[in-house]
């Protein structure tokens, strides 16, 4: 019999679990608070469960826990970029961000992306698989326990498109924001997509209350073809309205995610269109210096592009900011640690 994944299991599974294997039902609380709020890593530091049923939680089920296999820290600004080594060999990336506000954990969903996003170097080498709930929470699990510090804010931006991993990532954020857990806030949560349209209209209906970020860097499906593939197959014209059905289900602000790409997405022309497109949407749109990946030729934009189009926003009545670039002498953009070093682990470098 192929062994559970304990801590994917909510509370009420773990308790059905427990029941089963003949114990008594509060055993199965302890048991969720030595996972996701003492962070344990091993059976045997359960301290006040009996041994035999140590044993017998190592007979039936595997406790997912994260390695560093890698670990950058910026000179720059602190931000800490982890490299975790998964059970099957596979590594995922995971970054920490110090701000006035408290520590933000950007994590995976996915082990590469399929998306294909051509400013991207998380999805280079296409996808090798879904990471299970377990492996989600355990990034912020060990970047808390690492750190000695609260993570208090999560964005799930990191390798992969979480909408693409659907039922997993729903079940990460109803066990991350569980008061028998680390009870973060689901309004301090962000989750960023390209644009999977029926997914975001399920997302609506789920009573969940995280903010929802759309990876938009074109204001029309022409331009954004060039930059996206998904825009083959969801027109703004189709994201867009899928999007307000998000704010009108869940009154929750969006987020428009905007990377300024020297020469294709960056001119005024686009910051017209883009006035146009998302007036009266409720939103504020993020613009992102496009971090430059080696296997492509895009260039970020010089400063006075980048603060012509966030002038050209504001005066006609856009909210915007343009993002802090943190971590950026330590590959802080999404996939290119994890490009780099399996580039090295291949030339048996590491």
């Amino acid at each position: 019999m192929e062994k559970q994944d304990i801590k994917s299991l909510t509370l009420e599974e773990l308790t059905e679990a427990i029941r089963q294997m003949g114990d008594k039902p509060f055993r199965a609380k302890q048991i969720y608070q030595w996972l996701h709020q003492k962070l344990v890593t091993d059976f045997d530091e359960m301290s006040n469960l009996s041994k035999p049923l140590r044993e017998k939680l190592k007979e039936q089920f595997v406790l997912t826990a994260l390695y560093p296999a890698d670990v950058k820290i910026s000179q720059i600004d602190g931000t800490r970029k982890y490299l975790f080594r998964l059970a099957d060999g596979n590594v995922i990336e995971s970054v920490w961000m110090q701000y006035h506000h408290g520590n933000s954990v950007c994590i995976s969903s996915q082990v590469g992306c399929r998306m294909g996003c051509r400013f991207c170097a998380s999805t280079l080498d296409g996808l090798e698989r879904n990471l299970t709930p377990a492996e989600m929470l355990d990034q912020i699990y060990r970047i808390q326990t690492l750190t000695g510090e609260r993570v208090s804010n999560i964005v799930i931006m990191g390798s992969g498109e979480p909408l693409d991993n659907y039922d997993n990532v729903i079940r990460f954020l109803r066990m991350i924001t569980d008061e028998d857990g680390l009870n973060i806030s689901q309004r301090n949560i962000t989750l960023s997509t390209c644009g999977i349209v029926p997914n975001i209209l399920r997302l609506a209906e789920e009573n969940i209350q995280i903010t929802l970020a759309l990876s938009l860097h074109a204001p029309n499906d022409e331009v954004r073809k060039t930059l996206m593939p998904i825009a083959n197959r969801y027109s703004l014209k189709e994201i867009l309205p899928a999007c307000q059905t998000y704010f009108e289900k869940t009154g929750r602000r969006l987020t428009f995610e905007y990377s300024l790409v020297s020469g294709v997405n960056d001119n005024l022309e686009e910051a017209k269109a883009l006035t146009a497109l998302i007036k009266g949407m409720h939103g504020h749109v993020n613009l992102i210096p496009v971090n430059p990946i080696k296997e492509r030729d895009y260039r970020q934009s010089d400063r006075k592009a980048i603060e012509a189009f966030q002038a050209y926003l504001e005066k006609n009545g856009i909210n915007v900011t343009v993002r802090r670039e943190m971590g950026r002498d330590i590959n802080g953009a999404c996939g290119q640690l994890r490009k780099s070093f399996l580039e090295e682990e291949g030339k048996g470098g590491i």
